[in-house]
């Protein structure tokens, strides 16, 4: 019987490719797993409404982690017209299927590091190495929105808030409305798990990136939160910013930062912008961390035009893995794998075509294989 049972979820797209390479990885270094297949995707959107099935749900239940390719997601408008004609009209509505993850299972830690391996041509300055730490469940992607803005709705907003009534005059079937909503319990949790990190890895800051001077009452929670974590961290400095000067401080001084953390969309922006600095998406990778689950993925999007061509970089996929194999304290294959992926790209001799080579995504995972088990 396998230690470990793992949520196979390949996705759309390229992310069969990718997660093809990181089973080749697995395999080699004798990763004591069991996979278990999930369905997710637009596919399954398309002709069942649905595209994270209750099945998938279930079954992920009895599995100790999740590791997940990658997904397409498309605008409401555009998933409405290619869902299946036999199911439209009857009240299916897309609701992205990660999001639909982190909320079912309390995956409140999305966690991304963004490291300049030394060797990378693609990386804007050598040693960076910061992670971010994005509250995954509330804010900005928590879902509640409304267009148009029902009368019931707006009216309780206009009755306790004097600046609704200039939006009025625009007609409510014209009006939209996303709302940010944060709690002080998570904020605190998500400021913890950025020190607790700090604290355990001998970083000596964490920058907490918001907008509290026009976003006052949940950029002020956020800050306002921080300040009170820190207290209990005191060989750790705070650094607070706003996420219109970080975005362009971290450009100018990026290896100058630790530890980020922020809320959903700001942290959802702040770790494809750091991702850039160090290679790109190809080198992205992330975990989505609660208190007893876990779903494991790379950054990068589907690029269905891509699929089964193994083109794509599977880096951010391998060193997902890497963060899969740290979470569940199997820290030797961790460090095995981590070595491996360093050594591929500090020797740049196997590479896909986003850093200049012309391998494929499984020819690099064989030579990170190869050095992962020297």
């Amino acid at each position: 019987m396998a230690k470990y049972k793992i949520a196979w979820l390949p996705g759309d797209g390229v992310g069969n490719d990718v997660m093809e390479a990181a089973r080749l990885v697995l395999d080699a270094l004798k990763f004591d797993a069991e996979y278990i297949h999930g369905d997710i995707g637009w596919e399954l959107w398309k002709h069942e409404g649905e595209p994270l099935p209750q099945r998938t749900l279930d079954m992920m239940k009895q599995t100790d982690c999740a590791l997940f390719g990658a997904i397409t997601s498309k605008p409401k408008e555009e998933a409405d017209e290619e869902l299946d004609a036999s199911l439209k009209g009857k009240g299916y509505v897309y609701f992205s299927p990660i999001v639909q993850l982190r909320q079912a299972f309390n995956l409140h830690t999305n966690m991304r590091p963004c490291k300049a391996y030394p060797g990378n041509p693609l990386n804007l300055k050598e040693g960076i190495d910061l992670v971010v730490f994005r509250e995954n469940t509330e804010g900005m992607y928590g879902g509640v929105e409304f267009h148009p803005i029902p009368q019931e709705v707006f009216d309780v907003l206009d009755k306790n808030h004097p600046k609704m009534k200039k939006f009025a005059h625009h007609g409510l079937d014209n009006l939209a409305l996303s709302t940010r909503i944060m709690s002080r319990q998570k904020c605190a949790n998500i400021v913890t798990q950025a020190f607790e990190y700090a604290k355990e890895h001998g970083r000596q800051a964490v920058t907490v990136v918001d907008k509290p001077n026009v976003l006052r009452e949940t950029g002020g929670l956020m800050i306002r939160t921080a300040r009170e974590v820190a207290k209990n961290y005191p060989g750790i400095e705070l650094w607070e910013t706003n996420i219109d000067a970080q975005a362009m401080w971290l450009v100018k001084n990026p290896d100058k930062y630790d530890i980020m953390v922020a809320e959903n969309m700001f942290g959802d922006i702040l770790s494809d912008l750091a991702a850039q600095l160090v290679g790109g998406l190809g080198f992205a990778s992330s975990g989505n961390i609660g208190d007893q689950y876990a779903v494991f993925e790379p950054t990068h999007g589907s690029a269905p035009k891509y699929h089964g061509q193994y083109r794509v970089n599977p880096m951010a996929m391998l060193i997902t893995t890497r963060m899969m194999l740290d979470w569940l304290n199997e820290k030797d294959l961790a460090e095995k794998l981590e070595n491996g992926i360093a050594t591929v790209i500090k020797e740049g001799k196997v590479k896909t075509y986003d850093m200049g080579g012309s391998n494929t995504s499984l020819e690099v995972a064989e030579e990170v294989a190869r050095n992962a088990t020297k």
